[in-house]
């Protein structure tokens, strides 16, 4: 069996404040963990408190200093977006990290956010996006490293302009590649406009290749009630060390790129094994998809159109 990838040093976080989404399982949990051992203050932002406690009392467990504390945040809700911002600005207090790593995957059957966008653009992207906007003074008082977890999935299909909520002909695998191009354009984005306007924020794209995370789990809130073919295959690759990644090794791009000193604005990491599948993380060229400076400008003024931030 391969040797397991190497882990990556975290320097010390004391002093920071980070916010992780998704961070009640999966990926985001052992960020937020990460991230909390190298004494970074740090929020989860979560729809499900119950989780939400589960998700603390392990990361203590692990670290019992661990300075964590949950918000409420449901990304499919853009007035939950918004109520979140204001929370934190009353806070008053400057974010120095944020991770956009909440996400949700192909549901069977098309569904929408409460505000109607469908569920995986209005979740992955826009929710995303209006967040950062929510959050924006706070940021740039923290002169903020942004990083945006986008998919391999970015590598594939196209934005879907004519029809951007697939109203009229739904393909989930389709719908979920625009989620992570759009995602993806609105983090390079977001670097040339912290550059251009001197906002001081970091913005950075990272993948965690593949690993067995929920996305793909049985989720009954998206309409899956078992867990889908790929998963499991996905569990046995990574249980014998077999191109995949496992959950510890998938979040290293996303945490790297986040924390290192050398992790560059506006670049994309993931891991470096075959196909990028898995392995350690480093940067890599970003896909075609999101090279397009046009269609990212597009992208920005669609989604303040539809968010209305």
């Amino acid at each position: 069996m391969p040797a397991k990838p190497s882990d990556i040093s975290v320097p010390d976080l004391s002093g920071r404040r980070a916010v992780v989404t998704g961070a009640s399982d999966g990926v985001g949990l052992g960020l937020a963990a990460r991230l909390a051992a190298a004494g970074a203050e740090v929020l989860l932002p979560v729809r499900n408190p119950r989780k939400g406690d589960a998700a603390i009392a392990r990361i203590r467990r692990q670290t019992p200093a661990a300075d964590v504390s949950l918000r409420a945040l449901d990304l499919s809700s853009l007035d939950s977006v918004a109520a979140l911002g204001a929370t934190l600005r009353d806070e008053d207090r400057p974010i120095h990290i944020l991770i956009n790593n909440a996400g949700v995957m192909t549901p069977p059957d098309r569904q929408t956010t409460a505000d109607g966008f469908e569920l995986q653009f209005g979740t992955n992207h826009l929710g995303h996006f209006a967040l950062v906007a929510h959050l924006l003074p706070l940021l740039r008082a923290g002169r903020a490293r942004v990083v945006s977890q986008i998919s391999i999935a970015a590598n594939q299909g196209a934005i879907n302009w004519p029809d951007l909520n697939w109203e009229r002909s739904y393909n989930g695998n389709r719908a979920y590649q625009q989620s992570k191009i759009a995602f993806g354009l609105f983090g390079l984005e977001l670097s040339r406009r912290s550059r251009a306007g001197g906002w001081g924020i970091t913005s950075i794209l990272a993948h965690p290749g593949v690993a067995p995370t929920s996305l793909l789990a049985a989720r009954p809130e998206v309409g899956r009630a078992r867990d889908t073919m790929g998963v499991r295959v996905i569990r046995a690759l990574s249980a014998r060390g077999i191109l995949v990644g496992t959950v510890e090794t998938a979040l290293l791009p996303a945490l790297y790129a986040a924390t290192a000193a050398d992790a560059r604005d506006g670049a994309l990491y993931g891991p470096s094994g075959p196909g990028h599948l898995g392995g350690r993380p480093a940067e890599q060229k970003l896909y075609s998809r999101l090279r397009g400076t046009e269609e990212a400008e597009r992208v920005w003024h669609v989604s303040e159109e539809l968010t209305k931030v």
